[in-house]
Parts: structure tokens; sequence; C-alpha cells
């Protein structure tokens, strides 16, 4: 079974098939002497997240290749590629997989006039899959024998990467680390300042208000001053 969703990071097993065709940035003086069990391709896509479990993955003991999928979307690949090798993958992979997108995803998208909520075209639904696609076969190529993604724990995208990873090969494994993430208690115990958040529930419901206690390092607009303060020179 998979860990279950404390879990940030997710690993399965993945073979690939087919031709592929990279942009690949190697760095030689990481690349894993002999066993490649160790090794591990995250679907990376250097944001916040995907960024902290490559670090993590290699506290664990991984050797971290980054993947990314170019499926056309506004991306700055050089930035991401750079900020991956800084945090120490140990390889980037960029793969061009826009007519892939368009000719499995897109049209037969458009065939089957998928609109959520008559206005939601699904595109990032309908990427998932061929994303899935790239991180397998990325994985036979480089014999890695896990793969990571950074989808939350209880979402749809982390069902979407896994049940695809288990299609291309059944013989999957979720493997758990031997270490757990730090609870969220555990992390503010070693932030030096104060923290709070508020999500989902009743801020997810545009006809209800926030509760009034909510703000609790800020001030209910309502109550703010209409003037800007200036608090120090």
């Amino acid at each position: 079974m998979c860990p279950g969703p404390a879990f940030r990071a997710h690993l399965v097993v993945s073979a690939v098939t087919g031709p592929l065709s990279l942009s690949v940035f190697v760095h030689r003086d990481r690349m894993a002497s002999g066993d490649n069990k160790k090794v591990v391709v995250l679907a990376y896509s250097g944001g916040l997240d995907t960024s902290c479990i490559l670090v993590w993955l290699q506290q664990q003991g991984f050797d971290v290749i980054a993947f990314m999928a170019d499926v056309g979307q506004e991306e700055d690949f050089e930035a991401a590629r750079k900020k991956a090798d800084k945090l120490g993958a140990k390889k980037v992979v960029i793969l061009d997989m826009k007519k892939e997108f368009v000719e499995d995803a897109i049209w037969a998208g458009v065939q089957a006039n998928v609109i959520y909520e008559r206005r939601y075209l699904l595109g990032t639904a309908l990427a998932r899959p061929i994303i899935t696609r790239g991180l397998v076969k990325t994985a036979k190529a480089e014999g890695a024998k896990y793969i990571s993604h950074g989808a939350t724990g209880k979402g749809n995208d982390q069902i979407r990467f896994e049940l695809g990873c288990y299609a291309l090969y059944p013989q999957v494994e979720c493997p758990g680390l031997g270490t757990n993430p730090m609870s969220s208690v555990q992390v503010l115990e070693l932030t030096p300042c104060p923290v709070s958040s508020y999500e989902s529930g009743i801020l997810e419901d545009p006809s209800s208000e926030g509760p009034a206690d909510l703000y609790l390092m800020t001030t209910d607009p309502i109550k703010a001053p209409s003037q800007p303060v200036k608090a120090r020179d």
C-alpha cells in the first residue's frame, strides 16, 4: 500500500517502453555508482512544494532526477533547471510532450466536449496522464526504480499520477521511506516566528464570511482604517 495522506512525496516503481526524445543535463559528479535502487524520478515544477521534496528525498538517501514535461505551458524551464541543479538534483530531464498532449489528450477532450461547470476545460487534468507517461519513460531510461510527485496526499492529482503508473507498470511498489515527514507541530516548533494559517472549510463558500477570530496577525478589512498608516521611517 502507498503511504498515507500525510506524505507529500509518494514513491512508485515504474517501467517504460517506447522511444524517448529528451533534453538532458547531466551532472557527472553526482551520478550514482552501481546501485540504481536509490534513484528516484521527481515530477518537478520548480515551485516550492517540489523543490522542498527534491531536498527532502536527498535527505532520505535518494539520488533525485528532476523531470519536467513541456506540454505547452508558459514555463521558464531554464530557471527551473538551474534551481533543481542548485538544490542538488543528480540530473534534470526536460521532455517535449506538446505533440503527444495535443494528439492524445486535447483532441479527445474536444471530441468529448469536456467542460467542467460550463467553463473549465480541464487542461490540468488532461495533462496528468501525459506527464505520467514521461515520468515512467524517464524512470526506465535512467534505470530508476522510484517515481515521486508533489500532489496533495488526498487530492485528485495524486490519484492521476499513481494510478497512471500502476496502469503502465502493474507490478508497482510504494515503499515507505523509513522516516515520516515532520508533523505540522514539529515544524512550527522549529520555526522562530509565529505562524497562523487558514484554508478550506467556510473560506471556500463564497456566500459566507470568514469567522471574526480569523485575523490573528492582521485586522479585519472592515475594521481597518481607510487611510494607510506609516509604522516607521
